[in-house]
């Protein structure tokens, strides 16, 4: 069938735009063509760095004649209402067709030849494509990520005619720049436009310009004895800047590996966009780099490699110099000093302010992974040092790494140079969590202070945005804690602290402002001194305190009892501080939701159902590494069929219960069994009685699988009793008792998960 081809030409689209504007093209190709009524065979997109590229198969000559059917106003209905629905269906009334007391239009529609839509769909997709950044050009008001240069539009090898702000449509394409004649050629299908690129030295297909480059760089370095230093997000980039992409071995000044390493390879990639490479025998970076070249050059690229050499040289001096001039600083005190200007959130203080309750939370979280408190809040408090450093501020991505190496410089132990260096771990699913016990410890408190002070000011992620990467934080938090095994309750051991310590904090600055305005003559009363103490010193004024604590409960004017002022102030203090207990409480069960959301998406990536989390989380239990065990062994229970089978009885049992329930019965008093008790009641009651011992074994070892094995031993009295047992007995005191020996086995069931909340 015949086949449609598309290339927008263009100036340079920006590498970080292509991939997603191939999909975007796909995507809006595909929904312009399913609304005309085609369902192509094959459709393929390409980005390149001057072009875009579509190419379907399977199309129509043309379009199918249609029989639309529309509904129109109810027969009775006011006469403007049938008029409007007339004008819409093009109409009379004496053409539409009663149906169930509904009049409806059947419209014939003859097929329109296919290269009239596509050129309706290409000029659609031109002036609606959403790009993140787009710009006009010359006189025009057509906008496109740069000035859009020609239109190919090719189907059933002829020309679809149309023209997109005075550029016609036609049959030419062209090839790189500047090797070849570089001459434009004509094409009438796809195998064409491909060959015809290739030959003018483009590669079309993205994932072929990746292999080239990987396999020409792999090449370069098996020829010296060098290993690649391996960088996707690199190679993902420099495969959109290249259309003939060359890689160039090109040497560095040796004298520059002094340098840290992530330093030279920072500099490397972020400003010019080159590979690092390894020397095998030392493991370190060898004085050498790759470029990746869009010509093959006739010198085999040796002035390419000397002109980028010049370059880094240049970039690596800039760092040597930051990394000097950063070591003969010296001095954490002086950073620490700077984060005082540095501003974290307009809501949430500056960075010495974030430091100090990161410092706080780390002391707090050290027992609980075998830390040492007093050594976690020294790393804490160190911990965003280097962001006042130079280094980092030419290159935010070495935040922390920098800080490691300037730690070990300084002549701090390593395990807090190493604690401050993985702090910020796991930064994504791919990146390492931290293992040392002091680097958890720093870890978990900043990723916690950032998650509960973005929720305390209400910038919670919504939908598809989250700016400040709170779920990252979370996961972060959720991998460190489960690698770990550290056991804790999020609320009480991991949220609490930082609660704790910010509430004091606040009471405090709040006490010390409100005896500010009070004690203006005098010099600032001390936080720790007696309150009356603080009230007697010399101004009275107290009209501006008053004002300060929004509740004036005592008349300044009428006031001469210093006494009276100060017990006013504390107070109110006492007030606020209650008010902001409450609020962490509502905050604290907000973000213990959001933990258990995130630990749903991590167990999904692991193949557990989502329904088991809610199971377990359920029963109100809040350490992570418990609700995980829980979940793993209820996944694998029921897997089984005794699983299975005990689930399907638990919900014939709990749908029984809940229909007495509902009529007001309630399992009150002991359950025990009448004198004349049937064989599967007996059997069910002493089952569950049996259970009750290893059941508590099971559950105080925390052996959640041998807890599911236990509870196994109930599927064959469950079932027993559910077959030949007649619950909802006439006599009251059999039904009393029945029911009261399934909610036994719900409540058995209960102390594993919440049975009810599995789905299926």
């Amino acid at each position: 069938m015949p086949q449609l081809l598309l290339e927008l030409f263009s100036e340079e689209i920006p590498a970080r735009m292509q991939a997603n504007a191939a999909r975007d093209l796909e995507r809006m190709a595909r929904e312009h063509l399913a609304a005309a009524g085609f369902l192509p065979e094959a459709l393929k997109t390409f980005a390149g760095p001057r072009r875009l590229t579509l190419v379907v198969e399977g199309l129509p000559i043309a379009q199918a004649d249609r029989k639309e059917e529309l509904k129109g106003p109810r027969v009775g209905a006011p006469p403007q209402a049938m008029e409007g629905f007339l004008r819409k269906a093009g109409l009379t009334q004496d053409q539409l067709v009663e149906r169930d007391g509904v009049w409806m239009a059947f419209i014939e529609k003859t097929g329109r030849a296919t290269p009239e839509i596509i050129a309706e769909m290409v000029e659609a997709i031109v002036r609606g494509f959403a790009w993140p950044k787009s710009m006009t050009w010359g006189s025009g008001k057509l906008r496109w990520v740069r000035p859009l240069k020609r239109i190919l539009c090719v189907f059933d090898r002829e020309i679809v005619p149309l023209t997109i702000d005075g550029i016609a449509s036609g049959d030419i394409s062209e090839g790189h720049r500047f090797m070849g004649d570089a001459q434009p050629f004509r094409v009438r299908d796809f195998d064409a436009y491909a060959k015809g690129l290739n030959d003018h030295f483009v590669v079309l297909d993205v994932e072929e310009r990746k292999a080239r480059i990987l396999e020409g760089c792999k090449t370069l370095c098996f020829a010296r004895n060098l290993e690649l230093v391996e960088d996707l997000g690199l190679l993902e980039e420099v495969a959109g800047l290249a259309e003939w992409p060359t890689p160039v071995l090109g040497d560095m000044d040796p004298s520059f590996l002094d340098l840290p390493a992530e330093a030279i390879r920072t500099s490397m990639r972020t400003h010019q966009k080159y590979f690092a490479v390894r020397d095998p025998a030392t493991g370190g970076l060898a004085p050498h780099f790759i470029t990746i070249a869009n010509i093959a050059a006739a010198d085999g690229g040796k002035v390419i490699a000397a002109g980028n050499a010049k370059v880094l040289s240049a970039r690596l001096s800039d760092a040597r110099f930051f990394w000097d001039e950063d070591r003969k600083a010296g001095n954490f005190e002086e950073w620490l000093e700077k984060l005082n200007g540095v501003t974290f959130h307009a809501k949430l203080g500056t960075m010495a302010q974030r430091v100090k309750r990161i410092e706080a939370l780390a002391r707090e979280i050290a027992p609980l992974v075998g830390a040492d408190p007093d050594k976690a809040a020294q790393a804490a408090r160190l911990a965003k040092a280097d962001l006042a450093s130079l280094m980092v501020g030419e290159f935010p991505e070495l935040q922390g790494l920098m800080g490691g190496y300037y730690a070990r410089e300084a002549g701090l132990d390593d395990d807090i140079a190493d604690a401050i260096r993985d702090h910020y771990k796991p930064q994504g699913p791919a990146d390492a969590v931290p293992t040392a016990p002091l680097s958890v410890a720093v870890a978990l408190a900043d990723k916690l202070d950032t998650l509960v002070g973005f929720f305390e000011i209400d910038e919670k992620p919504t939908g598809s945005k989250d700016p400040y990467a709170l779920r990252r934080a979370a996961l972060g938090v959720i991998r460190t804690v489960l690698a770990n095994d550290v056991r804790a309750s999020v609320v009480s051991d991991l949220l609490f602290p930082w609660h704790q310590a910010r509430i004091s904090t606040a009471m405090d600055q709040l006490q010390e402002e409100l005896f500010a305005n009070l004690d203006k003559v005098g010099a600032a009363a001390s936080l720790h001194d007696d309150l009356r103490s603080m009230a007697r010193r010399n101004s009275r004024d107290y009209s501006s305190v008053f004002r300060l604590m929004g509740e004036v409960e005592l008349d300044p004017s009428a006031t001469e009892n210093d006494e009276d002022i100060a017990i006013a102030i504390g107070g109110f203090v006492s007030r606020q501080s209650t008010v902001l207990w409450q609020s962490s409480v509502v905050l604290s069960r907000d973000l213990l939701a959001f933990f258990v959301d995130r630990l749903k998406v991590t167990l999904k990536d692991q193949g557990k159902r989502h329904d088991l989390v809610d199971a377990v989380f359920a029963l109100g239990d809040d350490d992570l590494v418990r609700i995980v065990a829980r979940v793993e062994a209820l996944d694998g229970f029921l897997k089984t069929d005794d699983g299975k089978t005990l689930m399907a009885g638990y919900k014939r049992a709990g749908n029984i219960l809940k229909a007495e329930e509902k009529k007001g019965w309630k399992a009150e008093g002991e359950r025990s069994l009448l004198d004349d008790a049937s064989v599967p009641e007996v059997a069910l009651h002493d089952a569950l009685r049996l259970l009750e011992a290893p059941l508590d074994q099971a559950l105080a070892a925390e052996d959640f699988t041998a807890a599911m094995q236990e509870l196994a031993g109930l599927r064959g009295p469950v079932d027993a009793f559910l077959d030949g047992v007649f619950v909802n007995s006439e006599v009251a005191a059999e039904r009393d008792s029945r029911l009261k020996t399934l909610a036994a086995v719900r409540d058995a069931m209960g102390r594993v998960a919440d049975f009810g909340l599995v789905a299926g």
